[in-house]
């Protein structure tokens, strides 16, 4: 692997990331919210849900990078607005996608923390947009891509002057189709080895199901994480994006309760 200068690990202290109350590398942080931004009805009640189980953001997508141009795209500008409200009510930080360079500023002014989708993760120029902003960046992994080609990602971004990246493993394309994505947990520990940045794990793309979605979250937890997203809807069979990989409120809950327990143990052992 190629030396890299800003996301190397020699001689710098682990990055802790800092956006109101949350500190995303020093402790736990759990993401969650639907994939798509709906309606206010929609969005509101699966915000004061999470919030209730113990989330510490609310993730939301105004924006949708569709498959097909004739799947659901998002609500744009009105989404946006829409996340705010929740965040004036609940108090959770927002976390959303951002797909085009000339969005970001505006985007920014919405949001909490820009994130970056797998198919942008070598959007150069989307990088670069964002590594000039003044927002927290959620990096996730490319589908195809290695360590290094993700790490190059980061290096975009903190070269360009934005030194708050929070790296999202989600999964990788592999011959398996059982699952939607293979997660790559030894990802966890390996990135730990390389860089300072703080890596959360999203097991809801890396698995695509929801029957496992709980096992690889409490497995991200004791792989070492720094946290999780997770897509949570208050009615999945209704869902406009991503249906079949959405958690109820109620199984948030309880898997919420299992991981800070986890995450208590590994503390107490350290």
């Amino acid at each position: 692997m190629e030396e890299l200068k800003l996301t190397s690990l020699s001689g710098k202290n682990k990055t802790v990331v800092e956006t109101g109350p949350l500190r995303i590398g020093a402790g736990f942080t759990v993401i969650a919210g639907p994939c798509s931004v709906e309606s206010e009805i929609q969005l509101l009640t699966i915000a004061r849900a999470v919030k209730e189980a113990g989330a510490d953001a609310l993730r939301g997508g105004a924006f949708k990078p569709r498959t097909s141009p004739y799947s659901f795209q998002g609500l744009g500008l009105k989404g946006l607005k829409i996340l705010e409200k929740a965040k004036r009510e609940t108090g959770l930080p927002i976390v959303t996608e951002v797909l085009d360079p000339r969005d970001v500023s505006w985007v920014s002014e919405f949001v909490d923390i820009l994130q970056v989708g797998a198919r942008n993760m070598q959007n150069f120029s989307l990088l670069k947009e964002v590594g000039k902003g003044y927002r927290p960046v959620l990096l996730k992994r490319g589908m195809h891509s290695t360590l290094e080609e993700w790490l190059n990602s980061a290096e975009y971004i903190l070269s360009a002057g934005n030194p708050n990246v929070i790296l999202c493993e989600r999964g990788i394309r592999t011959f398996e189709v059982y699952t939607r994505n293979t997660l790559d947990l030894s990802a966890v520990p390996a990135i730990r080895e390389l860089t300072h940045l703080p890596i959360i794990v999203d097991p809801t793309h890396g698995t695509g199901r929801v029957s496992l979605i709980e096992s690889m979250s409490l497995a991200a937890t004791a792989a070492g994480a720094d946290g999780l997203i997770v897509e949570v809807h208050h009615n999945p069979k209704e869902a406009l994006s991503d249906k079949a990989q959405a958690l109820l409120p109620e199984a948030f809950n309880r898997m919420v309760r299992k991981v800070r327990t986890v995450r208590a143990c590994l503390e107490s052992l350290s």
